[in-house]
């Protein structure tokens, strides 16, 4: 049998808005706990939390204090270790985001390292004296365009510290081995408790220019992806190596696929790498289709795909792909429908963000309740289980204020809701992921692009003798389905689809079709 990282689907968990089980107005490890039907339901194979560690959240998490505890806000290591046996009981693995680049500067490794010169842990961060002019040490930025320069003076020592992201997230020295030993050992701390895999946060700044140059005027970055990223993967690979039947996925925010490919290389580095290349195409079947095939020819063998459209720091699929009017004859946005069905059914691993299941757009955040120097506010919203009519303003996220606006339409998306529709996305999905769950073919049989005219994505994939046929509408009218043999049709993303042979599909429908003769 495969991988259980290549037969299933990956959901990741935003914790803060996913469910609250103690009124604060954020969600915690107790509210995900309560919900774990609710993943049992999509047939996930495992659920992947954004970082529930130590933190002053000035970057909600990803800002790290302590790297082996939970912060009171989601709950206790041992609320962590009960969510993990209960996931396990269900057959869902645990995946943690892990934050390797960059700690909180309260951190006590951060706090040393600030506090002399000649501090033991000085050389943990990568501190520099500025240049001739006062300024920094050099033109590298943040990577929040609302910081600036990915420097900050301190002036106790009188020297700058580099971070990538805010000034809150020193980053650390990975040229230190030291530093490198230390990693390692969080990796261990958290396989050896149960955890199945580990999302690796900004993969790529893991390894920076030594000599700190410019990146005016070169034909590539000098901050990240510099070539001792690979030996460094290798390493952490060899740790999780230890633990079997493991797992870690790439956060490798690189619009180059062929530098993305090169993380999956040689079977020693990533299982899995994110494909941001794929999260920024636009809707058009033809720039899928060259996105797909390009990862087919660069890749090697036995490179898996990981497959997403969607994250807690990208705008929602409805609201990116679908137009204003909300879609199809309200039962959901009708591109957001066959994205659900376009990532079922490719050769690869989907990764399903939380509320897109329910079709959820980006919440409207007014300017006194922004929190995010990113802008990331609106893809964050809590999830709304409940109709505000019944459960109240917190629609059974929470009891108390929820931390940023739900959705508009809670009332209508809420989880309750779409569970009682037959024709909801949310039942849409359901049914997806159980044919994925049962289809030994859709979870890692072969895969062949097939030509079915302008404006439509079409691909066979096969195994033993099972055919099916995937086609996505990417235009706004109907197109017409060619199809050799007999075909019976699996699903559609269309409610209002009859049964029986789909040879024509219409605006933005996608299908699924079993092939049988022909």
């Amino acid at each position: 049998m495969s991988e259980w990282w290549r037969r299933g689907a990956v959901y990741q968990v935003y914790p803060r808005s996913f469910a609250d089980s103690d009124g604060d107005g954020v969600g915690d490890l107790r509210g995900l706990r309560a919900h774990l039907d609710h993943l049992a339901g999509l047939s996930v194979a495992a659920v992947w939390l954004s970082p529930v560690f130590r933190s002053p959240m000035a970057d909600f998490g990803y800002d790290v204090s302590d790297l082996c505890d939970v912060d009171p806000v989601f709950g206790t290591l041992a609320d962590l270790d009960d969510l993990v046996a209960d996931c396990h009981a269900r057959g869902i693995r645990v995946v943690l985001d892990w934050v390797p680049n960059h700690t909180s500067d309260q951190h006590p490794w951060f706090l040393a390292s600030r506090s002399s010169r000649e501090d033991p842990k000085r050389s943990w961060y990568v501190w520099r004296d500025g240049a001739p002019d006062g300024g920094p040490p050099n033109d590298w930025r943040s990577e929040f365009a609302a910081v600036g320069p990915a420097w900050t003076h301190d002036e106790r020592t009188g020297q700058w510290y580099l971070h990538s992201y805010t000034p809150q997230q020193p980053d650390l020295n990975w040229e230190d081995p030291a530093v490198v030993a230390a990693m390692h050992d969080v990796v261990r701390f958290w396989l050896g408790r149960g955890v199945d895999g580990l999302r690796i946060d900004a993969l790529q700044r893991l390894a920076k220019d030594p000599l700190l140059r410019s990146n005016a005027g070169s034909d590539r970055r000098h901050d990240q992806d510099w070539e001792t990223a690979h030996e460094r993967l290798r390493g952490i690979r060899r740790v999780v190596d230890e633990f079997p039947d493991r797992m870690i996925v790439g956060e490798v925010y690189l619009l180059d696929l062929p530098r993305v490919i090169a993380y999956l290389a040689g079977g020693d580095q990533l299982h899995l790498a994110h494909n941001f290349v794929f999260v920024h195409l636009p809707w058009d079947a033809a720039a899928f289709r060259a996105a797909i095939e390009e990862f087919e020819a660069l890749a090697e063998p036995g490179a898996w795909p990981a497959w997403f459209l969607g994250n807690h720091d990208h705008s929602r699929i409805a609201t990116r792909y679908d137009t204003d009017d909300g879609g199809d004859g309200g039962h959901g946005p009708a591109r957001a429908r066959a994205v659900a069905l376009l990532l079922t059914a490719l050769r690869g691993t989907p990764f399903l963000y939380q509320g897109d299941e329910l079709g959820l757009p980006d919440a409207v955040v007014p300017p006194d309740r922004v929190v995010d120097v990113d802008g990331r506010d609106p893809e964050r919203a809590p999830i709304p289980w409940r109709p505000p009519s019944v459960a109240g303003p917190g629609a059974g996220f929470t009891t108390g204020e929820p931390w940023l606006p739900l959705v508009a339409d809670a009332e209508r998306l809420c989880v309750e809701r779409q569970a009682a529709d037959a024709s909801s996305t949310l039942s849409l999905v359901r049914r997806l992921a159980a044919l994925r769950a049962g289809s030994p073919t859709l979870q890692t049989g072969r895969q062949r692009m097939v030509d079915a005219g302008p404006g439509v994505l079409a691909w066979l994939r096969e195994d033993d003798d099972d055919r099916l046929l995937a086609a996505v509408n990417f235009t706004s009218e109907p197109r017409a389905l060619p199809v050799g043999g007999e075909a019976t049709l699996l699903v559609s993303t269309d409610p209002g689809r009859a049964p029986g042979r789909a040879v024509e599909l219409g605006p933005d429908e996608a299908v699924l079709l079993r092939l049988t003769g022909g």
